[in-house]
């Protein structure tokens, strides 16, 4: 179904009404499946920033949101679920348009990720927010109370997704939310802008300012935000986490990743290759920060599992990305494009084998695309193995050793997101999984399930998003003392 959702925007979505711009300054989208300006929308400056934060602050501290039980909530949340449900079949070819995601991945979901709004409900009613314990000297109240005001700042790679992994469950704790979309993909935060309208959200619960990295660092100084949730690069992660802790304010941080998958000497090229392929240097053009893009393989072994990766990689359909047979379209914009063929030429100049792509392909003079690229005989320590390259980019990496030296390959990296691990025998194989410091691991198979917990060790970030841990992400604690019920 061709999307007919506005691709033009001259406003905020502040205090639960459409709102005027403090400026005229405009923000054009540039479409990377062919470099033309998709849609426009206001560039947030500082004071629009302010005024968001100033109807969050006033529907948090004077309510009646975060004093509403659960089910009232829930009530209003779910005509916002039907809202972007009535929305839904437009919205995947919306963003392939807006950020150039490949409609292969896109179309698998028509609902603009809503579904997480009915799935943080379910777990706020199956965990229950309030609970009755016995001390040691009494009984207490244990109240799961919502953090307040929560700046999210989320990314262009799948923005309006990672949006939903932050509003929905921020929203039915009771927390008030002011969002911070990319510039480069800020459009699709608007759809969300337009369910919530159109539900009745109370006003100031959500509210919507696109902007730059500047817009984004007045939210996350802001002394009315309670707690930040970010998902960006592992550099921007760093400033966020510097200023929220001076102020000792809540984050949480979905950063970067450079994931491994590991093959043990028992492992299947072919099962390695049908994850780490499409999971790789093709998972949403390569860019995903959980993208298995350091392929680990026994030494002795390595021409089997480059000759399977590579007969993987021949077959990725290369194009516009709305066109829903093609696996890879192109990256986000010109500038990562020209990063990313640096990386690749680092590659070769350090002494990697280049064994697939690394190039423009041919047949693709406009957009910003990059050729699916596979390199071998690469060690740990080049710069295609260490820096997170965000583009379809593979690199295999040889071992001598037993399984020890794989898994001291795997964790010698600063991150620590996501990876897998492969072998005939499954309890040899969870044994690694064990031993491997990343948050999400898979045996013998990988994806991104969103109804569990994902997020990172080290320099991948702070926190977990989606589950139980994700809806917890958003709650203080309190106690109550000298009560042994709640009163009715």
């Amino acid at each position: 179904m061709a999307s007919t959702l506005p691709t033009s925007r001259d406003t905020f979505f502040i205090d639960g009404a459409w709102a005027k711009p403090s400026s005229s300054e405009m923000i054009d989208v540039i479409s990377p499946r062919n470099e033309e300006v998709f849609g426009r929308v206001p560039a947030g400056q500082p004071a629009d920033i302010d005024a968001a934060v100033a109807a969050a602050r006033q529907a948090f501290d004077r309510g009646p949101w975060p004093y509403m039980t659960l089910e009232e909530r829930a009530e209003i949340l779910m005509r916002v679920v039907d809202e972007m449900r009535m929305r839904g079949p437009g919205i995947p070819e919306f963003l392939s348009g807006e950020m150039g995601g490949p409609m292969k991945m896109l179309g698998r979901g028509t609902d603009g990720s809503s579904f997480l709004i009915d799935h943080f409900i379910k777990l706020a009613r199956e965990m229950g927010l309030v609970q009755v314990r016995q001390g040691a000297i009494g009984p207490a109240i244990i109240r799961r109370e919502p953090v307040g005001v929560v700046g999210a700042i989320t990314p262009w790679n799948g923005p309006l997704h990672m949006l939903m992994m932050k509003a929905a469950p921020a929203l039915v704790v009771g927390c008030t939310v002011v969002a911070k979309p990319s510039p480069e993909a800020p459009l699709d935060a608007y759809i969300f802008a337009d369910a919530c309208e159109a539900a009745g959200l109370p006003k100031g619960v959500f509210n919507l300012v696109p902007g730059g990295r500047e817009t984004g660092e007045h939210l996350v100084r802001h002394p009315g935000v309670d707690k930040i949730a970010f998902t960006g690069s592992t550099a921007a992660g760093r400033r966020v986490a510097e200023i929220c802790g001076r102020d000792i304010r809540r984050c949480s941080l979905e950063l970067g990743g450079k994931s491994a998958a590991v093959a043990l000497s028992d492992a299947s090229a072919d099962a390695v290759a049908a994850s780490a392929v499409p999971f790789g240097l093709a998972f949403n053009n390569g860019q995903a920060c959980a993208a298995l893009t350091r392929i680990v393989v026994p030494r002795a072994r390595q021409a089997e599992f480059v000759e399977a990766l590579s007969a993987r990689v021949a077959t990725l359909v290369v194009g516009d990305p709305m066109d829903p047979s093609v696996d890879v379209g192109p990256v986000i914009a010109e500038r990562q494009r020209t990063r990313i063929e640096g990386l690749i030429a680092s590659g070769s100049d350090e002494g990697a084998r280049l064994i697939a792509g690394g190039g423009r392909p041919a047949a693709h003079n406009r957009g910003w695309y990059v050729e699916p690229t596979l390199f071998a005989d690469v060690d740990n320590q080049m710069t295609i193995a260490r820096e997170e390259i965000f583009g379809p980019v593979g690199v295999v990496i040889p071992y001598d050793g037993d399984d020890q030296v794989a898994i001291d390959i795997a964790n010698d990296t600063s991150y620590g997101l996501a990876g897998a691990v492969f072998s005939a025998d499954p309890v040899r194989a969870y044994e690694v999984a064990r031993r491997i410091r990343a948050g999400t691991f898979g045996v013998n198979t990988f994806y991104i399930d969103p109804l569990v917990p994902f997020g990172g060790y080290k320099a991948s970030g702070v926190g977990r998003e989606n589950g139980k841990e994700g809806l917890l992400n958003f709650v203080e604690v309190k106690t109550v003392l000298g009560l042994a019920a709640e009163p009715a």
